[in-house]
């Protein structure tokens, strides 16, 4: 077998080991010149040789350095995207609270403010949780409201939190009447072909009796389990005519339940008739609210 050999060096081989050697000698004795000398040939190189090279090096340290501003700006922009989305939540519950407190400053003690707490589980739609109860003074079928009108009825109590369920439950049921007591009737909810197709109707009204759409609909209290005078919803429009005897109608709702946060709940001492606490001033900022295209 052959011994190995090494490749003999070609003529690109010997240039660059000149240009390094010559290299070498210039660096070394540019080290030995004065620094005035140092100076000026550095400068030369700098705008010569190597300003191609330097160039590119401001140009890349510019790059870092953008990078990091918009890295920097994308953050405060989180930052401040976080900090609106806040601020919104809190200025939302703060109006609800204010509602309340108009209302509140109207009613007795008997109703005492509570926070809807929603199961959030499939089958429990329309049910929600009141963290008050017999020992508040809470009954079954105390009426749920807000500042705009009914949100739905206690179903269950137990000694500190009640179930209720609202006016979107397929068991809610609420005797009703027109606000100038001419006709009477039962809300109740109709179910539609999916969740946000369900809606209140307005039923068992007598058949020679017509409603104007945008009429206020209360309860009546005839029932002896709500108080008369809580609003429910406006009408929206005839839903059905059985024969010539009765007809029905479809409620826009005064309140949204599923938007609703915080509610005052009727205790035992509450009167028989509220219709009072609903002043015209609810109605008229609802009015607005709808005429808007805003869900209160």
């Amino acid at each position: 077998m052959p011994a190995y050999v090494s490749e003999p060096e070609g003529p690109g081989g010997r240039r660059q080991g000149t240009l390094a050697v010559t290299f070498l000698i210039l660096a070394l004795a540019t080290s030995y010149l004065p620094d005035a000398a140092q100076q000026r040939i550095a400068w030369g190189m700098r705008v010569t040789l190597l300003r191609p090279f330097l160039a590119t090096q401001e140009r890349l340290t510019d790059a870092r350095l953008r990078a990091s501003d918009v890295g920097e700006m994308r953050l405060q922009l989180d930052s401040l995207s976080s900090i609106l989305t806040t601020q919104a939540a809190l200025a939302d519950e703060n109006r609800t609270l204010r509602d309340l407190l108009g209302l509140a400053a109207r009613v007795t003690p008997s109703f005492l403010p509570a926070t809807v707490l929603r199961p959030g589980t499939p089958g429990s739609e329309g049910m929600f949780w009141v963290e008050l109860g017999t020992a508040d003074g809470i009954a079954p079928g105390a009426p749920v409201v807000s500042r705009h009108g009914l949100v739905g009825v206690i179903r269950e109590v137990r000694e500190t939190i009640s179930v209720g369920m609202d006016s979107t439950h397929p068991d809610f049921r609420a005797s009703a009447m027109l606000a100038d007591g001419s006709t009477f009737g039962m809300v109740q909810a109709r179910r539609g072909a999916f969740r946000e197709a369900d809606r209140l109707v307005f039923d068992g009204t007598p058949y020679h009796e017509s409603s104007l759409d945008g009429t206020v609909v209360l309860t009546s209290g005839l029932s002896g389990v709500l108080p008369r005078g809580i609003p429910i919803g406006r009408i929206d429009g005839v839903e059905e005519v059985q024969g010539r005897w009765l007809k029905s109608y479809w409620l826009r709702p005064m309140v949204e339940p599923g938007s609703v946060t915080h509610v005052l709940v009727a205790t035992r001492g509450a009167g028989a008739d509220e219709t009072e606490l609903w002043a015209a001033d609810s109605l008229f900022t609802l009015e607005e609210a709808i005429g808007a295209g805003r869900t209160p």
